[in-house]
């Protein structure tokens, strides 16, 4: 199990307590984002079996993916410092994922706050209209990194979550990075996490970044006329709102950035998101 976390001590404490009581004792790492607030002290001290990674600057969503290389193990369960996993989950996880060797990643059911209501994004993942085949559960092309079970050999081989995107898209990019290699994602409502929001999320700088991702997905993953289709949608849902304002003007500005690694999409993958963007399919979880 790999957990990023920055500045949210207490709530990393509270989730660590509950996932070291999971039945099925998974090895814990905990990737720490440049911490001001003793995280990573009040860890060694509460949790010495926790693996801790201290890093001196915030890698935002990146960080998962140094915790997944140290790892070691076939499987990874994702984890924030908000959410946790219920018991027997991961058992089930590795028994659906030695009967499918494609696997690649199996997005849980995720449940959120006290009232634990189901997030939105399950809702729309339950009802994918991507062909199923043999996979055990609806084929999907985006999940909650809060409650997500991954192949540890294909998260690296899609290269795990771009740094730059930080936390807003990410999961949309490696989830068809991990279409591209052949990999088969599916959600699993059987596998449940559970997620109740940190208080201290900032609520207009996700706005900015989910803004500016998206602009960047859309360049990286679609072909030109898509591309500046999708960034016109994007400009026009942002023009009430300055946060979001702010984040077409950081796309622009590093959109250099974006041109070389272009790599459009083509074949059974374009159909499939075009397919879901048909259906108005929304991957980014509501509720982060």
């Amino acid at each position: 199990m790999v957990i990023a976390t920055r500045n949210r001590r207490e709530e990393l404490l509270a989730t660590l307590a509950r996932q070291a009581a999971l039945p099925e004792r998974p090895k814990i790492v905990v990737v720490d984002n440049g911490s001001g607030d003793g995280t990573a002290d009040a860890v060694r001290e509460a949790f010495p079996n926790v693996e801790l990674v201290e890093l001196r600057e915030n890698r935002a969503a990146a960080a998962r993916t140094i915790g997944v290389e140290l790892a070691g193990t076939e499987l990874v369960a994702l984890s924030d410092d908000d959410s946790w996993w219920s018991p027997g989950s991961l058992a089930r996880a590795e028994k659906i994922f030695a009967r499918h060797p494609r696997l690649g990643l199996a997005a849980a059911r995720v449940l959120v706050g006290e009232l634990e209501d189901e997030d939105p994004t399950c809702l729309v993942m339950a009802a994918s209209p991507l062909e199923r085949g043999q996979l055990p559960g609806p084929r999907v092309l985006g999940f909650l990194a809060c409650g997500a079970v991954v192949s540890r050999r294909a998260y690296l081989e899609a290269g795990g979550f771009e740094p730059r995107f930080g936390l807003a898209c990410e999961e949309r990019l490696l989830a068809i990075e991990l279409s591209r290699r052949g990999w088969e994602l599916a959600y699993l409502p059987e596998l449940v996490a559970y997620h109740h929001p940190s208080q201290l999320r900032d609520a207009a700088l996700r706005r900015r970044l989910e803004t500016r991702n998206s602009v960047w997905l859309a360049w990286l993953t679609y072909r030109t006329s898509r591309a500046i289709r999708e960034s016109i949608r994007i400009a026009r849902g942002a023009i009430r709102d300055p946060s979001r304002r702010r984040g077409l003007v950081d796309a622009l500005r590093d959109l250099l950035w974006v041109l070389p690694r272009r790599n459009p999409v083509a074949g059974k993958l374009e159909q499939d998101l075009l397919l879901l963007d048909g259906s108005r399919v929304v991957t980014t979880p509501a509720q982060q």
